[in-house]
């Protein structure tokens, strides 16, 4: 029993003190702002059972109840979290005869398209070359990079980011970009990976690695995921120093970012287990935990080649920069390990230490597996409807059909814009809104467009934009057109402005075409999405090829520009070069998109992700 008296409203019996101030905010009497360092001054300064003394101030109640309604709400929200139900229409997910043939057509190109995704596979999975991996693990009794990861992450079952970058390179191919980066489970915590491949080059570091690195920084910034290097590195490739070194977004804004995401409360681990000499000896001292493997780990800037030729003394990298050395004498390493294997049990150590509040296993995961529902098409489907040209394209819905739960999808103006295709279904249980581009962008598919990102931004919804864009610019032929074209480059600009502000995750797959101003409104690499993924059959240019007629009149010109448009729009091209996160198999869409959705969700298990004003700073 409590007694109060809110604002000249008397309250006896037994109160829930929200409840008392909503009910105090909804009269017509005057109420003070309500501060976390004091109790409201709408209340009287004293709220205690009949028992004690009616002068005790408020002040040390006033924080129980909070705390005890933070801890309550902590510790339930997980697990006794209930989404609202849902009765979303099953969408028509069959083909139609009629569709037969350009369905053929398209499995047949999807095949082509697949055989060398899986030869580009085959190529990155041998490393740097037989003789590379035998000298990597016979000579310097190193493990593997992806053995590394067997043994570091709880099971196989991990997003690969950009696995084909480093491919068919001006300066070579460089497999994987020297180093593998993704996201997996740590003690069944969402990490992302940085691990250095030193059958490459021998861990040198070229442009497009220094690229990998950033990227796979920035996703662990912008979804807030604890961040674990694996560090086997010769430093730059000083052939290419120009374009390595000097740049905002080169070789140094890998530290730079380390130490943001430090005052961010992202953690950050790193396992030396090779070579961190020059630049890569920055990485394990700027982490805010390093482990170190004997034997095979050194930090140093310069090397024992190095001493020698500047001082003519004799050392082993051991004596220069080794485990002991540096666990004993220096402090750079935070603990030490005998063997590699030791180091990944004392990273997985780490992580379980950091402050986040899963939930329970079996709570969430298993009963949601049995709730979810499979769509009612194989996804197997999906290799017809992947375009092999912008004609070629099947209706959006197909395909919609084949990812979502159920194959249940709520439309969102149906009958307005068709050209583009907009609503909400679900991916695994996780609700989202979908943007799938069924035609080209029109003036009212764009107004469409801009409302239904609006709307999933302020509820919240995840987006997942599915882009096949209109391979060239419309052209104006007459003053009708010219204004036509006029009111949807203001739609157009609208849309853009609404993605480029939509605070809700975003997540694009490229099914076809990526083309023109049409691509950043269907947020591409420009407009800064949480992932974005290519199918094996998309094309990624300012203009489609073949289509480049109407742009210029000379005819020679337009047949070399064609031919450069074939070679530099393909899929592999794109991801050789990271303007992507990977090329994926359509079969496997649904999955990756359901990991990226979890992998995202995660950061709401953070206990504490208020940013710091100062970095942690090592010794």
């Amino acid at each position: 029993m409590y007694r109060c008296i809110l604002g000249g409203l008397k309250i006896e019996g037994s109160i829930d003190l929200s409840s008392c101030l909503r009910q105090q905010m909804m009269s017509d009497k005057k109420w003070s702002v309500i501060t976390r360092s004091r109790p409201p001054r709408c209340i009287h300064s004293w709220m205690s059972p009949p028992t004690t003394n009616r002068r005790q101030p408020l002040t040390h109640f006033w924080a129980a109840q909070v705390m005890h309604q933070r801890a309550q709400s902590k510790s339930t929200s997980i697990a006794r979290r209930k989404r609202l139900p849902s009765a979303f229409p099953v969408i028509d997910g069959a083909l139609h005869p009629i569709q037969n043939h350009v369905f053929e057509l398209n499995l047949q190109n999807s095949l082509v398209c697949q055989e060398r995704y899986h030869k580009y596979k085959a190529q990155v999975l041998k490393g740097g070359g037989d003789n590379a991996v035998l000298r990597h693990t016979q000579r310097n009794k190193k493990l593997l990079v992806r053995d590394r990861l067997r043994r570091l992450l709880d099971d196989e079952d991990y997003l690969e980011l950009s696995p084909f970058a480093g491919l068919e390179l001006p300066y070579g191919d460089i497999p994987s970009a020297g180093v593998l980066t993704g996201i997996g489970k740590i003690n069944r915590l969402w990490c992302v990976f940085i691990a250095n491949d030193a059958t490459v080059k021998g861990g040198t570091a070229y442009p497009i690695t220094v690229k990998k690195q950033l990227r796979a920084q920035d996703v662990a910034i912008q979804n807030r995921l604890p961040c674990v290097y694996l560090v086997d590195s010769g430093g730059g490739f000083l052939p290419l120093q120009a374009k390595i070194f000097p740049d905002k977004n080169q070789g140094g804004r890998t530290f730079y970012n380390e130490a943001i995401m430090s005052a961010m409360k992202i953690p950050q681990v790193a396992v030396v287990c090779g070579s961190c000499t020059a630049g890569g000896a920055y990485i394990p001292t700027m982490a805010e935990e390093t482990v170190m493997v004997d034997r095979i780990g050194t930090i140093f800037l310069g090397g024992p080649p190095l001493v020698k030729a500047a001082t003519g003394e004799e050392v082993t990298p051991e004596d220069l920069g080794g485990a002991r050395l540096h666990a004993e004498v220096s402090g750079c390493v935070d603990h030490f390990a005998a063997v590699e294997q030791d180091a990944y049990e004392a990273t997985r150590n780490i992580i379980s230490t950091l402050n986040f509040e899963l939930p329970e296993e079996g709570d969430e995961e298993e009963v949601e597996a049995g709730r979810v529902e499979e769509p009612l098409h194989s996804a197997e489907g999906l290799l017809g409807l992947a375009p092999r040209s912008y004609n070629h394209s099947l209706d959006a819905k197909l395909i919609v059909s084949r990812l979502t739960d159920g194959s249940k999808f709520q439309e969102f103006k149906a009958r307005y814009g068709a050209t583009l295709l907009t609503g909400f279904g679900r991916i695994d249980g996780h609700l989202v809104g979908i943007v799938a581009n069924n035609g080209e962008l029109t003036y009212e598919a764009s107004l469409k467009g801009c409302h239904f990102v609006q709307l999933c931004d302020q509820r919240d919804v995840p987006l997942i934009f599915l882009q096949n864009t209109a391979p060239q610019p419309g052209l104006t032929l007459s003053k009708d057109k010219a204004v036509a074209n006029t009111n949807r480059l203001k739609a157009l600009g609208s849309m853009m402005s609404a993605v480029a502000c939509a605070s809700t995750p975003r997540i694009t797959v490229v099914i076809g075409g990526c083309h023109g101003a049409d691509s950043y409104a269907m947020c591409g690499r420009a407009f800064d999405p949480n992932f974005l993924f290519l199918w094996p059959n998309a094309r990624v240019s300012m203009v489609a090829p073949g289509c480049s007629d109407a742009l210029v009149h000379d005819e020679a010109e337009a047949t070399q520009l064609n031919k450069m448009l074939d070679e530099e729009s393909g899929a592999f091209y794109s991801s050789g070069r990271l303007w992507d996160d990977g090329v994926i198999l359509p079969r496997d869409t649904r999955k990756i998109l359901s990991n990226c959705l979890k992998i995202i969700k995660q950061q709401d298990y953070q206990i504490s992700k208020e940013k710091r004003l100062t970095p942690l700073l090592r010794l």
